[in-house]
């Protein structure tokens, strides 16, 4: 083979260009598109959300349990050449958020990882752990006023942990994050209780608003206080749960404060995958 390219040199230019357009397909077919998406993934009992910016930058917060749920969920929303996510976020080190990042470490290559500080010794979280280090995915602890910049004008933007979370539950230690396009804005909460929430509710009021709003802890009635609703007063609430899950969620009290709120609610065990797009103005759902 090798002798007939030698013999054949325009052969030998055609290769090259054949490998050159392969390895640089992430790169050349992320387009800017001037739309952010939103997709709220369906991996059961657990939260996985991915982003995109306008200009093709990833974000994932989250990964779901370690059911693999999380990456073949991942395969309906990114072309099945990409083999690359700009971000993760680990919202906090519980397993139905965190279990789903080593094989996703595994499979895809990340630049940063970003989480709240907290420690735990599952399994799975120091599973996570290694998997950064052995990849050598640049690692940092989130802060509330820090502020990543997506790209196009998107951006996320850290409201919660405001201190260090090694001694508190790990639900409390939840990474808040407001997603921004234009006028459109999206709140990501993990587990964080309706304690916490309403002490943010106080500190930033009407700056928590939100068109879609992720509800905390799986739609828990340890989550989503009447304040913190107000607060962020979405046009939508997202529900990331399994269906007949042993937990009851989502749990009565909250649909119903939603219902007294007139908060429209979407859930993954119903819906599947949920996606929304953004072109700055509105957010529209994707069908």
């Amino acid at each position: 083979m090798i002798e007939e390219l030698k013999r054949h040199p325009r052969f030998w230019t055609l290769a090259v260009l054949l490998i050159l357009s392969c390895s640089l397909a992430p790169l050349l077919f992320r387009p800017h598109s001037h739309t952010l998406t939103i997709a709220f993934l369906d991996v059961g009992q657990g939260d996985a959300i991915f982003i995109e910016a306008p200009n093709g930058n990833q974000l994932l917060y989250d990964a779901g349990p370690p059911t693999g749920a999380a990456l073949r969920a991942l395969r309906s929303v990114m072309p099945f050449w990409d083999r690359s996510i700009d971000v993760i976020v680990l919202s906090h080190p519980d397993l139905d958020h965190t279990g789903g990042f080593p094989e996703i470490l595994r499979r895809y290559q990340i630049s940063l990882a970003l989480e709240p500080g907290k420690f735990s010794g599952n399994g799975a979280y120091e599973t996570v752990e290694r998997e950064i280090s052995a990849a050598r995915v640049a690692h940092f602890d989130v802060r509330a006023g820090m502020r990543l910049d997506l790209g196009d004008g998107a951006y996320a933007e850290f409201l919660y942990p405001d201190r260090d979370v090694q001694d508190l539950d790990t639900n409390d230690a939840s990474v808040v994050m407001r997603v921004v396009y234009g006028d459109t804005s999206v709140l990501l909460s993990g587990d964080l209780p309706a304690s916490i929430e309403s002490q943010l509710a106080l500190r930033y009021g009407d700056a928590l608003h939100a068109n879609i709003l992720k509800l905390g802890h799986h739609g828990s009635r340890t989550s989503s206080a009447a304040i913190w609703l107000s607060a962020v007063h979405p046009d939508f609430a997202i529900i990331s749960a399994g269906k007949n899950n042993r937990y009851g969620h989502p749990h009565k009290e909250v649909l119903d404060r939603l219902a007294e709120m007139h908060i429209p609610y979407l859930e993954t065990m119903n819906e599947g995958t949920i996606m929304f797009s953004s072109e700055g103005v509105t957010l529209r759902r994707k069908s």
